[in-house]
């Protein structure tokens, strides 16, 4: 619990749970006058290297096979790792007032960092106010144009970036991202009862490294423990992604648009038809 008496009032920079945040309304930041965007999706976690960006790069590549317009915003600001995965490159340039994102294979709008950087493998050496005005500005200085489904891929854990985007981008709901470890879903019933502190609609959750398929009999091997739950919390379980070798070596290739599976179908099933009326 925080000192109330040495509040600052700026919950943009704090993650503690106060009498102060409860009584102060998220203030969403405006998208620039050039974007039109229907749905923004939320791919959150509760601690890093679960799996956030294949998620966010599979359910925008499913999406965008559905006829649908589809945008990532590469909120991970430091391991941001989407370029790479759509083999986007390139120096993202201005028209007018605003950036404009560029596009993958298939036509996916992206903005990451790693598009604004010289080299791809310069450190982003940055304290937390200064990557969540980077958030702030990738939504509000970004000229999306037209966008059905917006996936912002979050920097993990509940700290004061992805309070920022929660506080800063209204987020239609958000895909918790976790694996089957008993302790990696203690840390996600944190990111869940962070959403739901701050009343984002939590779409479901999607297991990464659930199984391992044996490449003769099919059979499906549960490595990290059994995997036979539905829920977590009582928040759905919507996909399950194996681990699979062809999927990393399509997202080292930057050609993860070329996949061939139906991981994840299911899943963006329920995303759509959570916004049905």
């Amino acid at each position: 619990m925080a000192d109330e008496n040495n509040c600052t009032h700026d919950c943009s920079t704090c993650s503690a749970n106060c009498s102060s945040r409860e009584q102060q309304a998220p203030t969403f930041e405006a998208p620039h006058a050039g974007s039109k965007i229907k749905r923004v999706i939320g791919i959150v976690s509760g601690k890093g290297g679960v799996g956030k960006s294949i998620v966010t790069s599979m359910l925008s590549v499913i999406m965008q096979r559905r006829g649908l317009k589809t945008a990532i915003l590469d909120a991970d600001i430091t391991g941001p790792s989407i370029p790479k995965a759509f083999g986007v490159k390139g120096q993202v340039y201005t028209v007018g007032d605003g950036l404009m994102p560029l596009e993958s294979t298939t036509g996916i709008k992206v903005m990451s960092l790693n598009l604004l950087l010289e080299e791809e493998t310069r450190p982003v050496v940055w304290r937390g106010p200064v990557i969540a005005g980077a958030v702030k500005q990738f939504w509000t200085d970004v000229i999306w144009e037209d966008v059905d489904y917006m996936f912002v891929d979050m920097p993990p854990g509940t700290g004061d970036v992805p309070l920022t985007v929660f506080q800063s981008i209204p987020l239609d709901g958000i895909v918790v991202v976790t694996t089957p470890q008993d302790l990696v879903s203690m840390i996600v019933e944190k990111a869940l009862n962070m959403a739901k502190l701050m009343n984002i609609p939590i779409l479901g959750i999607v297991e990464n490294m659930a199984y391992v398929e044996c490449p003769d009999c099919g059979k499906k091997i549960n490595v990290f423990g059994g995997t036979d739950r539905d829920n977590i919390d009582g928040c759905p379980i919507i996909g399950k992604l194996p681990l699979d070798p062809k999927l990393a070596a399509l997202c080292d290739k930057g050609i993860i648009e070329l996949m061939e599976n139906d991981y994840l179908d299911a899943a963006a099933d329920k995303i759509e038809a959570s916004f049905e009326k």
